[in-house]
């Protein structure tokens, strides 16, 4: 047996060996911090050395133990009170003097995040987010709960096998600074399951608010077991490494984007702990040669509207097509960017800037993102191997044009180069309809605008996240992942023959 030893120290220099065949080394700066009782986790698939303070790791292990507590007290909880639970909490969202110190903290959120030139788009709780989150926890009041359902009986002579509905367990959630997902998050009670979920620096204070006035409220009063969802309170990212790398999670979600993301679903796989992610979105949107210029333009206006996952972040456009539609697309660039009060950013694949005016290579334009405004050339060129980069913007609507010989092309680039997530083809050919359904590589596909994939827009379901394929297709659960869809299955036998014998 080899010897096993508490890491108490952590020299800068020492090497750390990952993937089985590669080495990092401890920068200085994290030796620096580390003290006795502090974690070292290693990303077996990047190298990435995340250390995890103590006080972080007790914080996460806390809340996962209430949220584990509570699951085992959820057996015995009625489906009523998991009802009442729902319309609980959304009845103190929709009262005035609940929802009043909730305000009052995000807008002390708000504005801490704008003195930190950080965005604040998703992160206002405005009167619709107010709404739709008192809608969603109504819709789950109001579903029906699968606990306990039977999907399928096979009978044998003498007895039978019945595949029964039950709940997985907990669900760790990490989320950015969105408020609202507070409706999401809690659906998975509705299969009697519980949830722990830590929420970005940004909108902590209002959730602390919402935890305080209104979901511990609720959960009391419905009957269900404290903890039933409970709320890591720190803002350090540790603290989500932590939860991810416990093994009590039966599920881990993170919605969000990029790398941090990515990072946090390779945590939870090395725990051996099922993830639901996709860090990266962005759609894209093709033509064909008998695409309608008219619905072309409305498919791409009705798809920037704002930045999210869904929203448009890559145009193909067919070599046959290019002289008519190139400029229907810069004119509802144009008019998208003047609906939010700027002009647009293009970016065009390398070797395809020809197809573009030449006037608009030489125009600059003021770009507003998180970070501030910054005067940039209207136009940028960038590789084809870029294709698959998310443009994260603010105010000014940014995408990318690539031209392409056909379909197949469009389908080729975006199987190899993009996140995988969202794909529409505006064309009047049924065939290639059939054709692009069959061969691209992506959960959601549609023939329009690409801003519907959201479960409760389109499910009526508030949705925990949506899942790309970048990282491989998921098992047995769609690329939208509801309250409803987190359960497993259980297998119980009644012998009605007390001779039966094998």
């Amino acid at each position: 047996m080899p010897e096993i030893h508490t890491l108490n120290e952590l020299p800068a220099g020492m090497p750390i060996l990952f993937g089985g065949d590669r080495v990092t080394r401890v920068p200085a700066a994290m030796a620096a911090r580390f003290r006795p009782g502090d974690r070292l986790l290693i990303v077996q698939q990047s190298g990435d050395l995340l250390l995890i303070p103590a006080a972080e790791h007790a914080i996460a292990a806390a809340a996962v133990g209430r949220a584990h507590a509570a699951f085992g007290a959820m057996a015995a909880v009625l489906d009523a009170s998991i009802t009442r639970f729902y319309e609980e909490f959304a009845a103190r969202l929709e009262a005035d003097e609940t929802w009043a110190p909730i305000a009052a903290a995000n807008e002390e959120d708000v504005e801490r995040a704008r003195a930190r030139s950080r965005s604040t788009t998703r992160l206002t709780a405005s009167d619709k987010m107010r709404r739709d989150m008192i809608a969603g926890l109504r819709e789950w009041r109001d579903a029906p709960s699968l606990r306990g359902k039977i999907l399928e009986t096979v009978q044998h002579d003498g007895w039978r096998v019945e595949q029964i509905v039950a709940p997985l367990g907990v669900v760790g959630f990490v989320f950015e600074g969105r408020p609202n997902v507070f409706a999401d998050a809690t659906g998975v009670l509705r299969g009697g399951n519980t949830v722990v979920f830590r929420i970005g620096s940004d909108a902590l204070g209002t959730a602390r608010a919402i935890v305080r006035h209104a979901l511990d409220p609720a959960i009391e009063a419905a009957g269900l077991p404290a903890g039933a969802a409970s709320l890591i309170e720190s803002a350090d990212h540790a603290a989500g490494w932590a939860m991810f790398s416990d093994a009590r999670l039966s599920l881990a979600v993170a919605r969000g984007s990029g790398r941090a993301v990515e990072q946090l679903g390779s945590v939870a796989r090395q725990a051996g702990i099922a993830v639901s992610l996709h860090g990266t979105g962005g759609a894209w949107i093709m033509a064909d040669d008998t695409t309608d210029a008219a619905k072309f333009e409305l498919a791409v206006y009705h798809s920037i509207d704002r930045k999210v996952c869904n929203t448009v972040n890559v145009c193909c456009i067919p070599h046959a097509r290019a002289a008519e539609l190139i400029p229907n697309f810069l004119s509802v660039l144009q008019r998208a960017g003047e609906r939010r009060g700027h002009g647009y950013k293009l970016h065009v694949a390398e070797g395809d800037e020809s197809h573009l005016p030449a006037e608009l290579m030489s125009r600059r334009v003021q770009v507003r993102r998180a970070g501030g405004d910054s005067e940039e050339p209207l136009i940028g060129v960038l590789p084809v191997a870029g294709l698959g980069h998310e443009w994260e913007w603010e105010d000014t609507p940014e995408v990318t044009l690539k031209l392409v010989a056909d379909t197949d092309e469009a389908i080729a680039l975006f199987n190899e180069h993009s996140p995988q997530f969202v794909a529409s083809l505006i064309s009047e050919d049924a065939a290639n309809q059939r054709h692009f359904y069959e061969t691209i590589n992506a959960p959601f596909v549609g023939n329009g605008f690409t801003r519907w994939v959201d479960g409760q827009y389109s499910l009526n379901r508030p949705e925990l996240g949506l899942s790309n394929w970048q990282n491989g297709r998921l098992f047995a659960r769609g690329g939208i992942l509801s309250g409803d869809g987190v359960y497993t299955v259980r297998t119980r036998v009644v012998q009605n023959d007390p001779d039966v014998h094998r």
